[in-house]
């Protein structure tokens, strides 16, 4: 997700910066994002104050506060930035998929695409903070709720498209969508461990992941080419 996509909250100027601009080419508020995702993924949430955050930003710290309330805020605004455009993605994927398991399966694969993608550019490996534990602290609800809305379209999606896989009775009780979703999520998110993975370790693709997805949810190869190629036009229609 590109940080300068959200301007500043008004269009007043900041206190004089105490360095020179470390990104000229950045707003001072896109400027701090991008240097508290970077403290945050190598120091910690706790170990990072809005002091050093300030620091990194070439900004003084008073100026921070004229952009964020505190650490907390700026925590909210990153983790959002990494999971909203792929709520609301799939909420339009889902509309348009409607009742069709042929229309569902192509929607779940270009929702597996594009938020591999999104998780992928996420500066400093955003999708890492998920697991901080502060992030369950009540401050950070919609970020949650954000996600669990995620994964429950996941297992909606999945849900559907298993309807054209062929039946194996002997594979036992399928899971539930609740329980598909999280696992359909999980596949999609290990792009974060692989980022963060200090040896070299194999690049998939983003469509060879939601390939992966497409698999886990019974389809064969050809009904997964079949579903790769709807899913382009199925994001060119989706309202």
């Amino acid at each position: 997700m590109d940080l300068v996509s959200k301007p500043a909250a008004n269009g007043r100027a900041g206190r004089p910066r105490a360095v020179p601009d470390t990104a000229p080419d950045l707003a001072p508020r896109e400027q701090i994002l991008l240097a508290a995702a970077a403290l945050f993924t190598e120091q910690g949430f706790g170990g990072t104050s809005t002091r050093a955050i300030a620091q990194a930003s070439g900004i003084r710290q008073a100026s921070l506060y004229y952009h964020f309330a505190g650490k907390d805020d700026i925590l909210a605004e990153l983790l959002d930035r990494s999971v909203r455009p792929s709520t609301e993605m799939a909420r339009r994927l889902e509309r348009a998929a409607g009742d069709d398991p042929g229309a569902a399966a192509a929607a779940l694969h270009a929702l597996a695409e594009a938020d591999v993608t999104l998780l992928a550019a996420v500066p400093h490996n955003v999708g890492s903070l998920y697991l901080l534990p502060e992030v369950r602290d009540q401050r950070f609800d919609d970020f949650r709720a954000q996600r669990a809305a995620l994964q429950a379209t996941y297992g909606r999606l999945g849900i559907q498209a298993q309807a054209l896989a062929e039946a194996e009775p002997e594979a036992g009780n399928p899971l539930p969508s609740a329980a598909l979703g999280a696992l359909l999520i999980q596949v999609v998110e290990v792009v974060i461990p692989l980022r963060r993975a200090e040896e070299p370790v194999p690049d998939p693709t983003p469509a060879a992941i939601a390939d992966a997805v497409l698999r886990l949810v019974g389809l064969d190869a050809v009904q997964i080419r079949t579903a790769r190629a709807r899913s382009a036009e199925l994001v060119g229609i989706a309202p």
